[in-house]
């Protein structure tokens, strides 16, 4: 722990005037692999961090990124929301993603479970593929719902970059997942691919 409210009264008395909930601008001072400080515009300067405010890589898009630096930049500023005061170091913890709308819940809303749509096949896993269905939300395509014929591995019938359209077969709103079934596109039979 970094020091009680005797140590730092004015960082104490900040940090414990804010609300759950409540948004707060700021400068982003630094980027690290496990987050980023942000500067807050009323917020006192912290005894140790580059700000006083904290996003954990978790809170900081919606969307899918290799590095935070894929999100924010040093010198931006940002609108964050309130999520805690962590006691143990002295920081506020935000969230940017709470401030932009969350693309899982509008694919919710608006497609449902037998629709069918085309995707980018992104990734190739031993159990399945995931595909991008929309703007930066991908569903799992499990193995046995690649195709007719049974198969190894899904290199077998696809590749990264493929175009493929599946049905949607699960929409977990708790647990923000999406399943996906190639075979029960009709038509589909998916017959493996020949060695080049």
């Amino acid at each position: 722990m970094l020091g009680g409210p005797a140590e730092y009264p004015e960082l104490w008395a900040f940090l414990e005037s804010l609300r759950l909930g409540e948004f707060l601008s700021g400068t982003v001072a630094a980027i690290e692999p496990f987050g980023v400080f942000v500067a807050l515009d009323d917020g006192p300067a912290h005894p140790v961090f580059p700000g006083v405010g904290f996003l954990s890589v978790a809170e900081l898009s919606w969307r899918r990124f290799e590095a935070a630096s894929d999100v924010v930049r040093v010198g931006q500023r940002v609108s964050c929301e309130f999520l805690q005061f962590d006691t143990w170091n002295l920081e506020a913890r935000l969230s940017l993603k709470a401030g932009q709308p969350d693309p899982f819940q509008s694919f919710a809303d608006t497609v449902a479970v037998g629709q069918t749509l085309s995707g980018q096949v992104t990734k190739l896993i031993p159990f399945g593929v995931f595909v991008e269905v929309a703007d930066g939300l991908e569903g799992l395509v499990p193995l046995q719902e690649l195709a007719w014929t049974p198969m190894e591995t899904p290199s077998d019938v696809v590749r990264a970059g493929d175009e493929i359209t599946v049905a949607v077969t699960g929409i977990d709103r708790e647990r923000r997942t999406i399943t996906l079934s190639r075979r029960q596109v009709t038509g589909t039979r998916g017959r493996p691919r020949s060695p080049r």
